[in-house]
């Protein structure tokens, strides 16, 4: 599962089996880590079944893709479902390309393991890998947006270092930019 863009692998299993079942196990795996259940899950046709959605909308949450069944018939209850279902799918854009990266940046597609838990040992730290990668970039975003806080002043203009009050900066503490691009 993808949340705010980290992954969780909630199972894992070497064994042939349908995956309809896990939206479940899931669900109530982000219901423990985050302490609420969350607002909708945005899932293929495969996990839309009877019991999952059931299980959803007991638990009130909205299960994407249309609903089984005709269609409304109102033209603008239509479009609405229409706009939620393209929302929904637009969603899962994020969701399907964390496997490309966990395949091209996560190692997934390089286990060359021999061993059942060392594969899953070599799976899970690409997990924690691309867990890193995206916390890394959040906080050098963080870094470099009050970096350029500190080097611009309350003005929006560039502070040269060692001048405290943009009136006192004298000529020669700007930087000459005409000099720098003329040709000797």
């Amino acid at each position: 599962s993808c949340v705010d863009g980290y992954v969780y692998l909630d199972r894992l299993s070497w064994d042939a089996y349908h995956e309809a079942g896990d939206p479940p196990g899931q669900i109530e795996a982000y219901h423990e880590r985050h302490g609420c259940y969350p607002e909708s899950v945005h899932a293929d046709k495969i996990y839309r079944t009877r019991a999952n959605r059931a299980y959803c909308k007991q638990r009130g949450i909205r299960l994407s893709g249309l609903r089984p069944g005709a269609l409304p018939q109102d033209a603008g209850e239509l479009a609405e479902l229409k706009a939620q279902v393209h929302a929904d799918e637009l969603a899962r854009i994020p969701v399907e390309g964390k496997f490309g990266n966990a395949k091209r940046k996560g190692t997934l597609a390089r286990i060359m393991a021999k061993l059942v838990h060392t594969a899953e040992c070599v799976i899970h730290v690409g997990m924690i890998t691309m867990n890193l990668d995206k916390k890394l970039a959040e906080l050098l975003r963080v870094l470099m947006t009050r970096l350029a806080g500190w080097l611009l002043g309350a003005d929006g203009r560039f502070q040269a270092l060692g001048a405290e009050d943009p009136q006192v900066r004298t000529r020669s503490s700007q930087p000459d930019f005409a000099a720098l691009t003329t040709w000797a």
